[in-house]
């Protein structure tokens, strides 16, 4: 969940706690969003249904914000 806070952070969807302001670091949320994905795919069989289905809800929302936000940066 802490990377998917990054993510959602990196989309400027969230202020950054540090600072209190947003911003899109789009690179970066798209690197998160592909460390996410490879940890899915890494700990294939060694999670629950429970944690499978909360780590793939939360690849596909930070995909379909990260596609918004590209469209929406153009």
């Amino acid at each position: 969940m802490m990377l998917g806070t990054e993510a959602v952070i990196a989309l400027g969807d969230a202020p950054d706690p540090a600072s209190g302001q947003q911003h899109r670091e789009l690179p970066h949320a798209s690197a998160i969003i592909d460390l996410l994905a490879l940890l899915r795919d890494k700990t294939e069989g060694h999670r629950s249904a429970e944690e499978t289905h909360t780590l793939d809800q939360l690849i596909y929302d930070l995909q379909v914000r990260y596609v918004e936000a590209v469209k929406s940066s153009r």
